[in-house]
């Protein structure tokens, strides 16, 4: 199985902390092997592709 990447993208308040310590959790309690990383630069959020 392929590791899964999730990106939480936002300036670092608090809503978007809380959502990648959610994610965390997530992945430990579903037992997954996931990368999550947030990304707070603005230009990279800005310029961010799918």
């Amino acid at each position: 199985m392929n590791a899964i990447k999730i990106e939480i993208l936002g300036t670092g308040c608090k809503k978007c902390q809380q959502l990648e310590a959610n994610a965390k959790e997530a992945v430990a309690n579903l037992n997954l092997t996931a990368e999550v990383s947030h990304i707070t630069c603005k230009l990279r959020i800005t310029n961010y592709e799918l």
